[in-house]
């Protein structure tokens, strides 16, 4: 698989450097040392991936897993038990997700383009270029830069760094890059960060036995946050899903709980207390 196009050089004044480069590898090993593999993607198969993916726009988790155990009960989380599922009832199904008219929709819309494009194959689909993919997801309704990049990294193994709000914040308070800046350019910072933790074959760090509930890890082992993938791929999926528990327990959008996150020896005096909402 190609790895996805980078957009030009690297842009002075904005946190892109090889300063910031070392401190998102520093960031990743604090981290991994701390709590080890987060079991992102909590699914069982592909296509869960992909439904979970539009499902949890503008929501929280919680209410994506009631959408897809009521889709599991009715068996048809699948492509085919989406392809038969009159409208009207795919959104009874998934109402607990929010937007749930949009959402139907739009999980129809993916199976037409996977059955029109691509004989409705997700192995198809998946062994396409990753830069040619992307512009063709980024071309279906509803479908954004992160629920993209999180389609192709989970589902299909393609080496790209999914960024979320969690991401933007974090940066954003620890002076790398500014909360609102443009995605592609957080894409690619982390990507050229990260490209060397990949190819270290001994990290020289094992990931840590934690107790059942402790970390920040919310997710059990699944068939998919298992699944084999390149070390690319795998380094990207565990750093998301690392700055994601920084994000939901410690840098949270009010009351940052600075002093107890790991990554508070990185995060600058101004902020080492008290952090902006």
């Amino acid at each position: 698989m190609s790895r996805a196009p980078q957009r030009g050089n690297k842009k002075e004044g904005r946190g892109e450097s090889p300063k910031s480069e070392k401190t998102l590898r520093q960031y990743y090993r604090a981290l991994y040392r701390a709590w080890g593999a987060q079991h992102w993607w909590p699914a069982e198969t592909r296509f869960e991936v992909i439904v979970g993916a539009y499902l949890t726009q503008n929501t929280a988790w919680t209410n994506v897993e009631l959408a897809l155990t009521k889709l599991r009960g009715a068996h048809i989380l699948s492509i085919e038990g989406i392809r038969r599922v009159p409208v009207r009832r795919l959104q009874r199904l998934i109402r607990s997700s929010g937007y749930f008219r949009q959402k139907a929709a739009r999980l129809k819309t993916f199976v037409a383009f996977l059955d029109e494009g691509y004989g409705g194959s997700l192995d198809q689909l998946f062994a396409q270029p990753t830069g040619k993919l992307r512009e063709e997801l980024l071309g279906l309704n509803g479908v954004g830069p992160e629920t993209a990049d999180s389609i192709l990294l989970y589902a299909g193994n393609h080496p790209v760094f999914v960024v979320d709000a969690y991401t933007r914040r974090i940066l954003g308070r620890h002076g790398i890059l500014p909360e609102k800046a443009d995605y592609e350019d957080i894409r690619e910072l982390f990507q050229r960060s990260l490209e060397t933790v990949a190819l270290d074959p001994k990290p020289g760090f094992p990931a840590p036995q934690l107790e059942s509930g402790i970390g920040p890890a919310t997710h059990p082992p699944s068939a998919m946050s298992t699944a084999a993938r390149t070390a690319l791929a795998q380094v990207y999926n565990e750093m998301h899903g690392l700055m994601v528990g920084v994000g939901k327990h410690y840098c949270k959008k009010s009351k940052p709980a600075c002093e107890e996150c790991p990554l508070r020896p990185f995060l600058p005096e101004e902020h080492s207390t008290t952090a902006p909402n």
